[in-house]
């Protein structure tokens, strides 16, 4: 019942469940040791400051990464994310009904080999078993996650959440964050913010999908594709969904990554490169895959790392070339481990 979603959230068993999701492969982090040594109180404390409702969300700590391209991570407490995980595991059931199928970023059974396995799906039906030519219209968001108004994403919530306990935690949440401009912004690195994303771009699925009549659509966060068999018509398509974005939900589309192709030219989506018979690795994956493993055999050499984590990562690389056309990446990866 909607007038439970707090309780819900809030209650120990909740939070204990939340513990044991967020610690996954992070139980040796030297915070999260701290947070264990007292682990009950910890959890019984945080649920008593929500029970009297009596939480105040902590800074987060800020750092940059690079890893496929420059990110800025906020890193919130332990706490913190252990809430956003009770949050998330209650919230998620809500809303994931409601979400279009082609929806796939941080959802359960979908994800990047499913958004391109898709792909390759529309691409056979609309291309007819590769028998025509078709086009691809390749957007992203600028600056999404930094761009995103936090009043709208509240009344967004308030749709299907009415209890008005959750509305104020979820508002904590969501104001603990602050982008340097008042009220725009959710913070990468929390659990929370995937979900955000989603119901706040649901609403542009909807209306691509309902408004404009798109049957070939797909999105992955603030990446989507739009197939179809004329160029032109994908085209003018570009208008009506930059003045959705900027009417309804203040975002814009990125002019220098707005891309109309042929399928034969090649889709690059999600590190790969999907073709009319086949996919392969992205260019910058497979360098930055080489580059990696040429540092961590250096780091093997001069035992820094541990044969083990070594073989883990070269097998996350094989991994990926699993879901590809990849001998020529294999024999490179060969040639890298046995020099």
């Amino acid at each position: 019942m909607a007038e439970k979603n707090f309780d819900n959230i809030i209650s120990i068993e909740n939070l204990f469940t939340a513990w044991q999701e967020f610690k996954k492969g992070k139980i040796k982090k030297k915070d999260v040791q701290l947070f264990v040594f007292s682990l009950e109180d910890n959890l019984f404390q945080l649920h008593r400051e929500l029970k009297n409702k009596l939480y105040q969300h902590s800074k987060y700590t800020a750092f940059n990464i690079s890893d496929p391209k420059p990110r800025k991570i906020h890193k919130a407490t332990v706490r913190d994310r252990i809430l956003h995980h009770a949050v998330f595991r209650i919230l998620y059931p809500i809303f994931d009904k409601s979400f279009i199928f082609d929806s796939y970023s941080c959802r359960i059974e979908k994800g990047t080999h499913k958004a391109v396995s898709r792909l390759e799906l529309f691409c056979r039906k609309l291309n007819r078993n590769n028998r025509r030519n078709i086009y691809v219209l390749k957007c992203d968001i600028k600056k999404f996650f930094a761009s995103v108004n936090q009043k709208i994403l509240v009344d967004l919530i308030k749709k299907k959440i009415q209890d008005k306990n959750a509305i104020w935690l979820i508002e904590k949440i969501i104001k603990s964050f602050n982008s340097g401009i008042e009220n725009k912004g959710i913070p990468l690195g929390n659990v929370t913010s995937q979900l955000f994303a989603n119901i706040y771009l649901n609403e542009f699925d909807q209306f691509v999908k309902h408004k404009l009549k798109i049957k070939y659509y797909l999105r992955y966060c603030d990446d989507f594709l739009i197939l179809g068999e004329n160029e032109e018509s994908l085209k003018n398509l570009i208008k009506p969904v930059d003045n959705f974005l900027k009417k309804e939900l203040k975002l814009r589309l990125h002019p220098d990554k707005i891309i109309v192709r042929k399928l034969r030219q090649g889709v690059d989506f999600l590190g790969y490169v999907v073709l009319p018979y086949h996919r392969v690795l992205r260019t910058k994956t497979k360098r930055r895959m080489f580059n990696k493993l040429v540092e961590k055999r250096k780091e093997l050499k001069n035992s820094l790392i541990s044969k083990q984590y070594f073989n883990q990562s070269l097998q996350s690389y094989l991994g990926v070339l699993k879901h590809c056309k990849g001998y020529k990446v294999l024999t490179e990866i060969n040639r890298i481990i046995n020099p």
